[in-house]
C-alpha cells in the first residue's frame, strides 16, 4: 500500500452530519449531500467533499458515533441554508492512500493503512480527523482518497 505526503492548507467548508452506527446510513448521507451540493452549483470540476468519521467505533458506542460530509468552499462563499453548517478544517501534513472506491477497498485500506505508518515511523496526529476525499476526477476513475493526519 503506498501514499504520498500532502500538507493540506487549512480551509472552510459547509457540512452534514449524521449521528449513529457507521455503515449505509454514511453512505446515504453522502448522496443527500451531493443533492444539496448540486442544487447549491458547488459541484464542479474542482470540488472536494470529504467524508469524516469523528469517532472511533472500537471505543465509542455505536449510537454516538458522528459523520460528516462536507465541500470546502471560499472564504467569500456566503450559505444561509440551515441543512448545512459552517466549519473549518485544519490544515498539516498528511499521508495520502489512493484506493479503489468500494465497500471492500476501504475496509482493507482502514486495516492496513496503521501498520503501514507505523512501519514507516509515522505517528497518528489525533488531534487532527482523518479524511476520506472525493474529487470528480479520481471519481470518474472509482478512486478516492484516506489522509490521514501524521
Amino acid at each position: 500500500m503506498t501514499y504520498q505526503i500532502e500538507h493540506m492548507t487549512a480551509g472552510r467548508a459547509m457540512s452534514m452530519r449524521r449521528t449513529g452506527p457507521y455503515g449505509p446510513g454514511n453512505h446515504t448521507l453522502m448522496e443527500t449531500f451531493k443533492e444539496w451540493v448540486r442544487a447549491n452549483g458547488l459541484f464542479t470540476k474542482s470540488a472536494v467533499i470529504l467524508g469524516i468519521s469523528q469517532d472511533d467505533p472500537q471505543t465509542t458506542p455505536p449510537e454516538h458515533c458522528r459523520y460528516d460530509v462536507c465541500i470546502l468552499v471560499s472564504d467569500d462563499y456566503f450559505q444561509t441554508d440551515a441543512a448545512v453548517t459552517e466549519t473549518h478544517l485544519p490544515g498539516g501534513k498528511y499521508a495520502v492512500f489512493s484506493i479503489p472506491h468500494t465497500a471492500e477497498a476501504v475496509q482493507k485500506a482502514w486495516n492496513d493503512i496503521f501498520p503501514r505508518l507505523a512501519a514507516d515511523g509515522l505517528v497518528l496526529d489525533a488531534s487532527r480527523p482523518i479524511l476520506e476525499r472525493y474529487v470528480p476526477a479520481m471519481l470518474q476513475k472509482h478512486l478516492c482518497e484516506i489522509c490521514v493526519p501524521v
